[in-house]
């Protein structure tokens, strides 16, 4: 299934367009809408996505894009990588086919959790992190916990409101401490 842009997709736009620069990487690419965006102000942008279906959709609109799980076949360092996650909690009425692409596991916040495990890893000196989250998800301070962040902006939705952050890696700042 190909995620199709909704309301956490053009926030998150909003904030590629204006911001991203450099060489990006955009983690769970789903449509390529970010990918997209970021090809507005640069040329080097890989995507990646756990589904082959949306590697080869992403390959006809002329995307440059992986089949990865996260990090997992990603090399190098990026001056940005932004992460519009799956993010709802886990739902039995959801249909299987929508479930990769929209739940973020048990308690939503899962695969977020992993990503920023290993985003630092990805990010050069002075890489930023454009990063979307639900309040279905959690509470920035609890997730963001490891990273220096600011809110940029929220939209409230029927029944919770998404919310786009910057993060910096601060562990090389803890380091010289």
């Amino acid at each position: 299934m190909i995620y199709e842009p909704r309301e956490d997709s053009f926030l998150l736009e909003k904030y590629v367009k204006k911001l991203v620069s450099g060489k990006v990487l955009d983690v769970g690419t789903g449509s390529g809408i970010q990918a997209l965006a970021a090809l507005e102000n640069t040329e080097e942008v890989l995507a990646v996505d756990i589904s082959e279906e949306v590697v080869e959709f992403c390959k006809k609109k002329n995307i440059n894009v992986i089949q990865s799980d996260l990090f997992e076949n990603v090399e190098g360092k990026f001056d940005w990588i932004v992460f519009n996650p799956p993010y709802l909690p886990e739902d039995d009425r959801e249909p299987e086919d929508s479930r990769l692409a929209t739940t973020g596991g048990k308690k939503g916040d899962e695969i977020l959790k992993r990503f920023l495990v290993d985003a630092r890893k990805y990010l050069n000196e002075k890489g930023k992190i454009l990063v979307l989250i639900s309040t279905l998800t959690g509470k920035a301070e609890n997730l963001f916990k490891d990273y220096s962040w600011k809110f940029l902006e929220k939209e409230n939705l029927f029944m919770e409101d998404i919310e786009v952050y910057l993060l910096q890696n601060i562990f090389k700042f803890l380091i010289e401490i």
